[in-house]
């Protein structure tokens, strides 16, 4: 999944669990009296007519028979402080305006911010979330506009260009599906290859060809590697992984991924956390940290001092994840540092001989946006939708404008004209500003990169490239989580934290007895917060994806 490092790290510091049983009270409070000030959680929905603009139609974007001559202004909140608010300046966004007469108002906020909607606050027209799971998404019908309704009012293209798939999955009870996602990935996406790996193992060149590019494929191999860059470039980081925060940075799932630990056991959910051939990982990563070869700034950075490193190159080696979004920081490394940039290589390997399990962005996908009841032209938002699902405005997105910014080759590929390239590469910061091609994804998907060179940039390619072959689909243990509100999804909230700091701990552990002592009181935590009532709800979502998607 092409993720923001520092946004999936800010998602997963924002689901603090006071503010999750706040979001749930509130929901709930609005189920039962459904109203809220504006009308914005009422029941009331904002049908409008378009009698008089134009006249449906399935086989024409809605967009370009709408005759409505006075600007559209609409109001999209977006649950993420770093997103980028500006709106009519870049290639991109302009672009946007242009074609579909409007003006976004972008609001940015946390889950506090979001809170303040449905407790009484005036609705945006908009809101784009980051779970999908949560119970502001999962009580949508009270709140947002069914995505087939507005289809068929006001713009049945919409069918056209959204994957019935990803509908499908995002039905609620009702029947009726109210978020779209970006990067929703299906089995036959997977299938295309279309999709690159978004994790590596990577090693400065220098570093390597240094060292005579060792392997570093067994734990003893690990260790030693980690040993010669102390000795011989003191001033790096030996290894270096993404910002932990509250979660579990690149070495929890990512490293399980990364080593091949197994999706599930016998067609049931398997705890990955007490897996032996990670656990012998972990072991290997807590006798580097004991031998100096992991800092334990590492512990603490956050996702933008582990960026502002990034850039630096202080890191020898990292297990990195999001290498798309942290494409522009390597980029700026690697233009400054010619023949020092990062490069993928295996990396740690499984001990029992098995082979990499990737993950992508899944069916789910990331962010996920929704019409509200109170959308004051939801005739113009479905049109939006619409737009930035269709080819046109995926190729907006992903290239910008057809001879502005980029020109079709004549087999069928794209590439940037001189001068934009020259930018990606030598001056991303500018390009982002001032073109903004591959930041403004609300729909965004990975399919459309494959038609160019120039869609990912260049610090990131040889690692894309080594990834290849590696991914595999996580959709069974896709929103299998006890649904919030409940006890065990309480206990669950607990559980994750427990794991958290029992990880870091098991890392940093002094001796073999720490470390022991460490992952047995995790387990006994395990057993004293209903961990097998957890198992037992994640067994029966992971049947019903499993029916939802047609997997044995």
């Amino acid at each position: 999944m092409m993720k923001m490092n520092n946004g999936s790290q800010k998602h997963n510091g924002l689901r603090k669990q006071g503010l999750l049983l706040l979001t749930i009270m509130i929901v709930l409070a609005l189920i039962v009296s459904g109203c809220g000030s504006g009308g914005g959680s009422s029941n009331k929905e904002n049908w409008i007519s378009i009698e008089e603009r134009y006249t449906p139609r399935a086989d024409t974007p809605a967009w370009k028979l709408d005759t409505k001559e006075e600007l559209t202004e609409l109001t999209w909140y977006v649950n993420a402080d770093w997103w980028n608010t500006d709106f009519g300046n870049d290639v991109v966004t302009k672009k946007i305006k242009e074609d579909l007469n409007i003006h976004i108002k972008f609001i940015t906020g946390d889950d506090t911010k979001l809170n303040t909607f449905f407790a009484g606050g005036e609705m945006p027209d908009l809101i784009t979330t980051f779970d999908s799971h949560s119970p502001v998404a999962q009580k949508a019908a009270t709140w947002a506009l069914p995505l087939n309704d507005l289809a068929e009012k006001y713009d049945p293209y919409f069918n056209t260009v959204a994957a019935q798939d990803t509908l499908n999955w995002f039905q609620l009870k009702d029947g009726k599906t109210y978020g779209y996602p970006n990067y929703s990935n299906t089995q036959a996406d997977y299938d295309s290859g279309n999709i690159p790996a978004k994790t590596a193992f990577v090693i400065r060149k220098d570093v390597y060809e240094a060292l005579g590019k060792p392997a570093i494929g067994t734990p003893e191999q690990f260790q030693t590697v980690l040993k010669e860059i102390q000795s011989k470039f003191p001033s790096l980081v030996p290894f270096g992984f993404n910002s932990i925060g509250e979660g579990t940075g690149s070495l929890g799932d990512t490293l399980q991924d990364f080593i091949g630990v197994p999706l599930e056991e016998q067609g049931g959910f398997y705890n990955r956390n007490l897996d032996e051939d990670y656990l012998m990982w972990v072991r290997t990563l807590n006798a580097a940290y004991k031998a100096g070869s992991i800092s334990d700034d590492s512990f603490a950075d956050d996702g933008t001092t582990f960026e502002e490193k990034v850039k630096a190159g202080k890191y020898a080696t990292m297990l990195l994840d999001g290498t798309p979004q942290q494409g522009g920081n390597l980029q700026i490394y690697m233009s400054d540092n010619l023949g020092k940039e990062y490069i993928a290589i295996d990396g740690p390997q499984s001990t029992l001989g098995r082979t990499p399990t990737l993950n992508q962005s899944g069916i789910t996908g990331w962010m996920i946006s929704f019409i509200t009841k109170s959308c004051k032209d939801p005739a113009k938002a479905i049109q939006v939708f619409t737009y930035l699902l269709s080819e046109e405005g995926q190729m907006l997105m992903n290239y910008g404008v057809e001879g502005e910014t980029y020109q079709k080759n004549t087999d069928g590929t794209v590439a940037f004209l001189p001068e934009v390239k020259e930018l990606q590469l030598n001056q991303p910061d500018t390009f982002k500003k001032q073109y903004r091609m591959g930041e403004f994804m609300f729909f965004g998907h990975d399919r459309h990169k494959a038609l160019s060179d120039d869609a990912f940039p260049e610090s990131i390619k040889q690692m894309q490239e080594w990834g290849k072959g590696k991914l595999k689909p996580h959709f069974i243990l896709e929103n299998i989580n006890p649904d919030q509100g409940t006890p065990e999804a309480r206990a669950l909230t607990a559980i994750n934290a427990k794991w958290n700091t029992t990880l870091v701990s098991m890392i940093r552990s002094k001796n073999d007895d720490e470390f022991n002592k460490n992952l047995e009181d995790y387990k006994s935590f395990l057993a004293a917060n209903s961990w097998d009532d957890i198992v037992k709800v994640r067994n029966e979502k992971m049947k019903a994806n499993k029916e939802k998607l047609g997997l044995q």
